[in-house]
């Protein structure tokens, strides 16, 4: 493996960014090459401890020449939201300087068809230019994968729906209980960003063995020993049963009987209607049905009728549930799958 370390330079004197990026290469050049980037949300922490698990397997194939594609790996993606810190506390998600999310605004082709990339000399903020970075990084691989994680929930992606039912295997392999499935943005996400440019290229629009990724691993404080091993070995099964890896004898393994998958508009967003401190009375991976409370948000503690109840808004299954206890009138509290559609089309990102 190669590493190699890339200076991103800040907006003024005496400020710079290291990118970290790590090279292994493949043995056969016409098995598909592999991108995967974690910690996009600098605050989000359960794909870095699946890579520390991954790059040591890795590493391994390569030298026992059983590393059939060449894989880039990106562990920390946003050395910018990395360094970011208010008051003690991690600000990882959005960019401080501009206010943006840092998985918002990739470039992405305009309407020519033409994509337009920001140089490291570009005289635009330093965020635009990590941007442009890891796009190009991930340019040409088939795989892509971005590891992110919720507030708390359950193991899920997000696939294009042009690319499913043939991204399932990536769900059995990480034992995930759901998959949102998309068909068109207008946030521009990495994952996005990502997939139109593979369209772009595909020879005659043949999507065949491609996949564009956000892998939610779980919830933010889900970050231990034992789930970043496992979370490694279920990427290093999928990279196998891809022709990544020499796969050994093995079976593949098959999505759970209970595995939830639905377009993106059967997700209700169940937000606050007052604010307070929250009382779940469901968690991620339960089914609700129409009505059941979900949640109380204490506004007047000790007082009769000091609560308000939250219930469901239809029938479903319970995706994520906010981290923090206390929330503002109108914050998102719980996603729910719905078993119908929640609303008639939905684009771009469930959340700022």
């Amino acid at each position: 493996m190669k590493t190699e370390i890339e200076t991103i330079p800040g907006e003024t004197p005496g400020i710079a960014y290291e990118l970290i990026v790590h090279r292994l290469a493949g043995a056969e050049p016409r098995a598909p090459r592999v991108y995967i980037q974690s910690a996009l949300h600098a605050d989000e922490r359960p794909g870095v401890a699946a890579m520390h698990y991954l790059i040591p397997m890795l590493e391994k194939a390569e030298a026992e020449g059983r590393l059939l594609g060449s894989v880039t790996l990106v562990p920390h993606a946003n050395p910018i939201g990395a360094a970011q810190h208010l008051y003690g506390d991690h600000m990882g998600r959005f960019s401080t300087g501009t206010r943006t999310n840092f998985n918002r605004d990739f470039p992405v082709p305009d309407v020519t068809g033409i994509r337009r990339l920001d140089a490291a000399s570009s005289a635009v903020f330093a965020e635009r230019r990590l941007k442009s970075r890891l796009l190009e990084l991930a340019d040409g691989c088939p795989i892509v994968l971005d590891l992110h994680c919720d507030d708390e929930g359950v193991q899920y992606i997000y696939a294009p729906e042009q690319l499913w039912p043939q991204m399932a295997d990536l769900a059995a392999c990480l034992d995930c209980e759901a998959a949102l499935l998309w068909d068109s943005g207008s946030d521009r996400a990495f994952e996005e960003a990502v997939f139109e440019e593979m369209k772009a290229r595909a020879p005659a629009g043949d999507l065949t063995g491609h996949c564009v990724t956000t892998v939610e691993l779980r919830g933010q404080n889900d970050v231990d020993a034992t789930l970043g091993r496992k979370d490694a070995e279920g990427l290093y099964r999928f990279l196998q049963g891809r022709g990544v890896v020499a796969a050994d004898a093995k079976p593949q393994p098959e999505l759970r009987k209970d595995f939830v998958g639905q377009p993106i508009r059967h997700v209700e967003m169940v937000l606050a209607p007052v604010g307070g401190t929250i009382l779940f009375h469901v968690a991620p991976g339960e089914r609700v049905e129409a009505g059941q409370v979900v949640a109380e948000i204490i506004v007047s503690p000790g007082r009769e009728a000091g609560t308000v109840a939250v219930p469901a808004p239809q029938a479903g299954f319970v995706l994520t549930r906010r981290i923090r206890r206390f929330i503002r009138m109108g914050d998102n509290l719980l996603k729910i799958i719905g078993d119908q559609p929640a609303v008639a089309s939905r684009k771009g990102a469930l959340e700022d």
